[in-house]
């Protein structure tokens, strides 16, 4: 039987038991990345950076980890604010949480249906992307959304709500426009 998330966090705070905080890194780090990845346009030198930032913010803050809501939902948190201090550094003239990609949508002709896919989902805000990895890929719950990225509740429900109908006019677009699967 597998520690749970909260007996190796009381390992790492009681104990300061390195192999405990190495478990927790292992069991989400997969996880993570690919949240960050997304978040990052594929930039998988600078999710790894951002993943590798996360854990050491991590270690360094869990004995103010409350046990409130689940451990991922907390690292999570801290993942999405480095990604956004990361991403305020790099665009500083940037309205971040409102701000969606130009991108045609011929900018993924040839790339086959997966980076369709990937192409569909980068036309949402760097927010409603992280809302929707979190809920679709990840299988959190609206609340465990709201805990994990700082947001009320309302919030999450609009931002899938309005994601939704974003991604169905740009398929709807992307199909008028000659690129449905039977090209």
């Amino acid at each position: 039987m597998t520690d749970s998330d909260a007996s190796l966090v009381v390992r790492v705070v009681a104990n300061d038991d390195e192999s405990a905080f190495e478990l927790l890194v292992r069991r989400h780090q997969s996880k993570l990345r690919n949240f960050l990845r997304r978040l990052t346009r594929n930039d998988p030198e600078r999710a790894d950076d951002l993943a590798q930032e996360t854990f050491l913010k991590a270690y360094r803050a869990i004995r103010t980890y409350k046990g409130t809501a689940a451990f991922s939902s907390w690292l999570y948190r801290i993942a999405y604010n480095s990604f956004l201090n990361d991403e305020r550094a790099r665009f500083p003239e940037a309205a971040l949480e409102d701000s969606v990609p130009s991108r045609s949508i011929h900018a993924f002709d040839n790339a086959g249906l997966e980076m369709d896919v990937d192409g569909a989902l980068q036309q949402l805000s760097l927010r409603q992307r992280a809302v929707f990895d979190l809920h679709y890929k990840k299988g959190m719950t609206h609340e465990e959304i709201g805990s994990a990225l700082d947001m009320p509740l309302g919030t999450v429900k609009s931002d899938i709500r309005r994601g939704l109908e974003r991604l169905r006019q740009y398929l709807k677009d992307w199909k008028q426009n000659g690129h449905g699967l039977n090209r």
